[in-house]
């Protein structure tokens, strides 16, 4: 049996980030399964619908692949989500309810797209009361962007989103894609003080 594949150790520029400083990073196409949302996280039912299928789906290619080919293993990469507010790209931290969200978790090359419609069809017949139509499995190329390790509570995130942006405007860049965070820590099994979210913004 090969080493467990683990993409936050194998891809640190993208998965680990510095509380301290902003990094510029160039994040090369990758695939991912994705399911579109509207709302606040905390109240929405559909977010943590989104979430399920996800992982569901997820944790299920790893273990239909690892059943074909034995010396293949990976870890479920993390949870992400791009975030804006209405029309746009502009993400307004205060206004929950208007938020709009993709969550999605990255898959590695070697799962398929064929691998990842037999996952879904598996969770389908599981959990029919799950809206799977929503699942969708596609590429997406962020390219060069600026990032930040906020340590603490979701809701504290504004001070180092703020430290983000205007590092972005001190280097001569500007915004130009959706807020994204990456979600390193379990907030069920984490101290909020403690929680570990990557913030990123892709920059021109």
């Amino acid at each position: 049996m090969k080493d467990k594949v683990d993409f936050k150790k194998k891809l640190p520029h993208l998965y680990n980030a510095s509380p301290r400083e902003v990094a510029i990073v160039d994040v090369r196409e990758m695939n991912f399964l994705m399911v579109d949302g509207q709302g606040d996280p905390n109240t929405a039912p559909e977010f943590q619908e989104a979430v399920q299928m996800l992982y569901g789906a997820s944790f299920t290619a790893k273990f239909m692949l690892k059943k074909m080919q034995k010396k293949v293993d990976f870890t479920v990469p993390p949870l992400e989500g791009l975030w804006w507010t209405g029309k746009g790209t502009q993400f307004n931290m205060e206004d929950k309810n208007r938020w709009q969200w993709t969550v999605m978790i990255m898959q590695p090359d070697f799962v398929t797209r064929d691998l990842i419609k037999s996952a879904i069809q598996q969770v389908a017949e599981k959990r029919g009361s799950l809206p799977i139509s929503k699942l969708r499995f596609e590429s997406f190329h962020e390219g060069l962007s600026a990032q930040i390790m906020h340590v603490g509570p979701y809701c504290d995130e504004l001070p180092t989103i703020e430290r983000l942006h205007a590092f972005i405007r001190s280097q001569g860049y500007q915004p130009r894609g959706k807020h994204h965070e990456i979600y390193l820590s379990d907030p069920r099994r984490c101290a909020p003080e403690k929680i570990r979210t990557i913030l990123r913004e892709p920059i021109v």
